[in-house]
């Protein structure tokens, strides 16, 4: 499915923040950015309110929109709590997903595996991401489902960066098998302990990470 043209923008945005063409703390001119793009500053508006979500700008009443890149003390403590709400979602998932939800799981893992062959991260991370959405609706707690969505929202852009790392995408496929066996053996200890595992973001791979979304001239 084509992507709307807000999310496109939002997309190429968030690229320049992470490539540090934008820098953190800059302001963000919605004329300026229309003209760039050649489109209207409705999708722009749109565009900036989706990076709000996910924290990558602050929109600041009556004085703008700004990057914001988060430090490494923020940026860890969002993953330990994804990492907590994903591990509560697979336990409850592992005692509570049907059969059809596991043969999704099974076929989005399939799709994964096409895009690791092909080394499209992009396409990677849509199915991955629907994989997570998927367990997050198969825990049966509404509440936690919600929570779950917001922070993943939140933490887009930083999930999707850390694909690019080298490895990281065979990785995570791999850990993806793991967690469907678990739920497909409805072992709930083990679903928890690989979900918390496959979303933190500790030792050399937060390092990588951080490196990323520092400016090369640091």
């Amino acid at each position: 499915m084509e992507k709307r043209l807000a999310d496109r923008i939002a997309d190429e945005i968030e690229e320049m923040i992470f490539d540090h063409s934008l820098a953190d703390g800059a302001r963000l001119d919605e004329h300026a950015l229309a003209e760039r793009f050649s489109v209207s500053r409705t999708p722009i508006r749109e565009a900036l309110q989706k990076l709000a979500l996910s924290g990558l700008v602050t929109q600041i009443p009556n004085r703008g929109v700004f990057v914001h890149q988060p430090g490494a003390v923020e940026l860890i403590e969002m993953f330990e709590v994804m990492a907590e709400l994903e591990a509560a979602a697979g336990r409850l998932a592992a005692l509570r997903i049907t059969d059809e939800a596991l043969g999704d799981l099974q076929r989005a893992n399939t799709r994964c595996q096409q895009a690791v062959a092909a080394e499209d991260t992009d396409a990677y991370y849509v199915e991955n991401e629907y994989f997570h959405h998927l367990i997050y609706t198969q825990s049966g707690n509404s509440f936690l489902q919600a929570e779950a969505l917001r922070l993943h929202r939140r933490l887009r852009p930083f999930r999707r960066q850390q694909l690019r790392l080298r490895g990281r995408m065979a990785q995570s496929m791999a850990e993806h098998e793991s967690i469907v066996a678990a739920l497909v053996r409805g072992d709930a200890p083990a679903a928890a302990d690989l979900l918390r595992a496959h979303v933190a973001v500790q030792g050399e791979k937060f390092h990588h990470l951080m490196a990323s979304l520092r400016p090369t001239h640091e």
